[in-house]
């Protein structure tokens, strides 16, 4: 069942831009049966938004900042949030925002037994990253990853315009532990199970931050697991399996 989702757009750090790319990244999730965005429509800066919002069927919130140095724009959203949550109409919410002041609310409405997704550009502070179920950053909704295929392997050079993170030892190491944890006796662990856990473990992990629309690329280009295919049991398609290979040994000096 799809998750009927109240996507709010802190309109004054985030883009406009990215709109398209964002509400086709919100559909993959549920289906978004509120679209609201909140900022000051009187600033100039807000300008760019008007000429997406119906086009997209989003409902400006007009928010006027009365006292300097307080975002009322926040006040606005949070207000609005707990609106929605106790009218029942929704079972998720999109927060749209780089802004660390939504920390609180993503885990108010966890708390409340809602799946939250929250979507901002690379700079949002860590504590409103954990606080979501999935944390998507915009930089990576402008590009299309390449999957490592024979066709593509030639050209898939990272391009550093697209703010594309390094597979760093520390990443290897969260996706060996997470296979450890969920691995059988031989030591392999169903694909679909690491990448539920990875997201769990992480909210931010995405493999297209590192260039990949899937993770079984991501994870053949390190180079550091074993991959196996295996036939499911109705047969009508391959389920996917991942090992931790094991470190040699180093030979005693003699």
């Amino acid at each position: 069942m799809d998750l009927k989702l109240a996507v709010l757009i802190d309109g004054d750090n985030i883009p406009a831009s990215y709109v398209k790319e964002m509400m086709e990244e919100i559909a993959k999730y549920g289906n978004p049966t509120i679209k609201r965005i909140y900022g000051d429509w009187t600033k100039p800066a807000l300008g760019k938004w008007k000429a997406v919002l119906l086009k997209n069927a989003i409902t400006p919130v007009q928010q006027y900042g009365y006292t300097r140095g307080k975002n009322a724009t926040d006040s606005a959203m949070i207000i609005d949030a707990m609106d929605i949550l106790y009218s029942g109409k929704v079972n998720g919410f999109c927060l749209v925002s780089s802004d660390s002041d939504f920390t609180r609310l993503a885990i108010r409405l966890r708390e409340a037994g809602m799946t939250v997704f929250g979507i901002g550009e690379k700079k949002t502070p860590n504590p409103f990253i954990v606080a979501c179920d999935k944390f998507i950053y915009l930089e990576i909704l402008k590009f299309e990853p390449e999957e490592e295929t024979s066709t593509t392997k030639a050209e898939s050079k990272p391009d550093p315009k697209n703010n594309i993170d390094k597979i760093t030892p520390k990443v290897i190491k969260l996706i060996a532990t997470t296979i450890s944890d969920l691995a059988d006796e031989d030591g392999w662990a169903f694909l679909g199970d690491v990448g539920n856990l990875l997201q769990k473990k992480q909210p931010n992990f995405d493999s297209r931050n590192y260039g990949f629309q899937k993770l079984t690329p991501l994870i053949k280009s390190t180079q550091k697991f074993e991959i196996e295919q295996r036939e499911s049991n109705k047969g009508r398609f391959k389920l996917i399996y991942v090992k931790n290979i094991p470190k040699r040994r180093r030979k005693p000096r003699k």
